[in-house]
């Protein structure tokens, strides 16, 4: 895939272009502030954009505005934030909205270099990619919702693993439970929150992602 990297550590910064690199991917460009983002994808579209969310020059939330702008601007290009905070104002705006090629996973919770990769492969191809402890932290805002309140401890469970972009038969092996089960309630889910008629494969996610703004 064409990536674009957005990181004000240098050394960070680097060592993903290299990883990268080695793992057959064609870095576009490599900027350290939001501005020069925004711009490297306007001069050239890549598939994804890896983007920190606190950089130059306040280091407050500008790489998740620039992931935002980037999203409404340039449809088609997949962003995954990487940063060590959960910025809940902006990371609702930027999850709630449209739910394919988006990720958000958290720096120090990431262990393995695969599943750097695989996050990156699922939202460049048009697919998410959720830190679980992002998706605990967001939805602790919306926890009275009277619909997300509807649901059992097991369908809780198996949102909480739609919501990082699991297929059922994964969700299946993680909850040790049948993939037979695992439909069943992901078909409970949606009908507990009025997602039963909505069409194509956003329904997994806007099942969590339609409450955090709430």
């Amino acid at each position: 895939m064409r990536v674009i990297l957005a990181e004000d550590s240098t050394l960070l910064r680097e060592g993903l272009a290299r990883l990268l690199v080695e793992e057959g991917h064609e870095v576009v460009a490599s900027v350290g502030d939001a501005v020069a983002l925004v711009a490297a994808v306007q001069a050239d579209p890549p598939d994804v954009v890896v983007a920190d969310v606190r950089m130059p020059p306040t280091h407050t939330d500008e790489g998740l505005r620039a992931a935002l702008e980037i999203r409404r601007r340039w449809p088609a290009v997949g962003v995954l934030v990487l940063s060590q905070y959960v910025e809940k104002r902006y990371a609702v705006d930027l999850l709630g909205g449209r739910t394919d090629g988006v990720g958000y996973l958290l720096k120090d919770r990431v262990v393995e270099v695969g599943e750097f990769l695989d996050a990156l492969s699922r939202v460049g191809t048009g697919g998410t990619a959720f830190d679980p402890e992002v998706v605990r932290q967001l939805l602790a805002r919306t926890s009275h919702t009277d619909s997300l309140g509807r649901l059992t401890e097991r369908e809780r469970a198996v949102l909480d693993q739609m919501a990082q972009g699991q297929t059922n038969a994964t969700i299946a092996a993680q909850l040790h439970v049948s993939q037979s089960a695992v439909e069943k309630h992901v078909n409970a889910i949606f009908e507990k929150l009025g997602l039963s008629h909505t069409t194509g494969y956003s329904r997994r996610v806007l099942a969590v992602l339609r409450y955090l703004g709430s």
